[in-house]
C-alpha cells in the first residue's frame, strides 16, 4: 500500500466501521465466527473500595427499633379493637384491649426514646412538622395518639376495677364520657400509627425496605391486626372474644397474603428474607400466625380457655418474629452491594429501552 491509496475518506477499498470492530461487538462477532477468543473485559464483581458496601447499614439497635416496630402495630390495632368492643357492649374486652394499647406506645415510645440516646433528640423533632417526612409525620403522629390511650386506659382502670377507692371510681363514672371520646379519638389514629412505620422504613435506601414500599403497610397492617387480636385472645374472657376471632383471621389472611406478593414483586431485593436469621424468623412467624390464626378458628367452636390462650400467644409472637425478620433482612441487604446495583441497572437499562 502506497501513500496513494490512502485518501481523506480512509484507504482505498476498505469499508469503515465492517472490518475492525472493536469492544464488545467484537467480541461477539469472533465468538460466533467459533475462533474461541475470549473477552479482555472481566465480568463485573460487585464490590466496593476496601470492600466496604455500597450503603451504610442502619445503625439502629435492633431490640429497639424492632421492637418499637411491633409495640407500635399492637398499641394501633388495640385501640381499633378496643373502641370496637365498647362500642358493641363488650367491656371484657374492651378493658384489655385499652390497657395494652396504653402500654404498649409507652414502650414502643421508650425503645424509640432509648435507641436516639436521650429524650431531646425526639422532642427535637417536634420543632417543625413535615408533611413530606413519614418520620415528622410519626413524630406528631405519637405525640397526639399516646396521652389519648392513656386517658382511655386510665379511666377504664379506675372506674372498672376501682383499683383505686370508692372516689377515685366516682370521678371516673363522672369523666366516663371523656374517656368514651379518647377511646373512639384512638380509633381514628390507630391505622396511621400500625402502619407509618413501614411507610418509614420503605423511605430508607435499603433495597429490601425500600423496594417492598408498595405492600410493606399491608403487611404491617396485617401483623398489627393479629398482635392486637392474639393479645384480645389471652386477656378476653372466651363469650366476648368474638372480635378478637375474626381479628386474628382477618390480620393473618391480610398480612400472609401481602408478604408472599411483596417478595414476589421485589425480584432479586426479595433474597434477604430467605436467608440467614432472617429466613428462621420469617418461616417462624408464617406458621405462628397460620397456627394461632387456625386455633383462633376453633376456639369459636370449643370454648376453651386454654386453646384461647394458645392462639394468642401464638399470634403474638408471630407478629413479633415477622417485624424482627424484616428489620434483620433490610441490614442485611444493605450489606451486599449486589442488591443496591443490580436494580439500579435494571432500571436504568429499563429506561434505555
Amino acid at each position: 500500500m502506497s501513500e496513494r491509496d490512502v485518501t481523506r475518506g480512509g484507504e482505498k477499498g476498505s469499508r469503515p466501521g465492517r472490518e475492525a470492530p472493536t469492544g464488545a461487538y467484537a467480541g461477539r462477532r469472533r465468538r460466533r465466527r467459533g475462533r474461541g477468543e475470549q473477552p479482555m473485559v472481566p465480568d463485573a464483581s460487585f464490590s466496593s473500595y476496601y470492600g466496604k458496601p455500597v450503603l451504610n447499614k442502619p445503625t439502629w439497635k435492633a431490640l429497639d427499633i424492632a421492637g418499637y416496630l411491633y409495640l407500635g402495630g399492637l398499641a394501633g390495632a388495640s385501640s381499633l379493637l378496643a373502641a370496637g368492643a365498647h362500642a358493641t357492649g363488650r367491656p371484657g374486652l374492651a378493658a384489655p384491649a385499652k390497657i395494652g394499647a396504653a402500654g404498649a406506645i409507652s414502650l414502643s415510645l421508650a425503645a424509640l426514646v432509648h435507641d436516639l440516646g436521650r429524650p431531646a433528640r425526639f422532642l427535637n423533632m417536634l420543632r417543625v412538622f413535615k408533611p413530606t417526612s413519614p418520620m415528622s409525620v410519626g413524630s406528631w403522629l405519637l405525640m397526639g395518639y399516646a396521652p389519648l390511650t392513656m386517658a382511655a386506659a386510665a379511666v377504664e382502670v379506675a372506674g372498672r376495677y376501682r383499683l383505686l377507692g370508692a372516689t377515685a371510681a366516682d370521678l371516673a363514672d363522672r369523666l366516663r364520657p371523656v374517656g368514651s371520646a379518647a377511646t373512639a379519638a384512638a380509633a381514628v389514629l390507630g391505622p396511621g400509627v400500625a402502619t407509618y412505620t413501614a411507610v418509614l422504613i420503605a423511605d430508607t435506601a435499603v433495597p429490601s425496605w425500600h423496594e417492598g414500599y408498595r405492600e410493606l403497610p399491608f403487611v404491617f397492617a396485617g401483623s398489627a391486626a393479629t398482635a392486637a387480636s392474639g393479645l384480645g385472645l389471652v386477656a378476653a374472657p372466651t363469650a366476648q372474644a368474638g372480635p378478637a376471632r375474626r381479628t386474628a383471621v382477618l390480620g393473618a389472611a391480610l398480612e400472609l397474603g401481602a408478604f408472599r406478593l411483596m417478595k414476589r414483586r421485589m425480584g432479586l431485593t426479595a433474597e434477604p428474607f430467605d436467608q440467614g436469621r432472617p429466613r428462621v424468623l420469617l418461616r417462624a412467624a408464617e406458621a405462628l400466625t397460620a397456627g394461632g390464626a387456625a386455633l383462633a378458628l376453633l376456639c369459636a367452636r370449643v370454648p376453651d380457655r386454654r386453646l384461647a390462650f394458645a392462639a394468642g400467644t401464638a399470634l403474638l409472637t408471630g407478629s413479633a418474629a415477622l417485624r424482627f425478620g424484616v428489620f434483620q433482612a433490610g441490614v442485611a441487604s444493605a450489606e451486599d452491594p449486589r442488591y443496591t446495583v443490580v436494580p439500579q441497572r435494571e432500571r436504568l437499562a429499563a429506561k434505555g429501552g
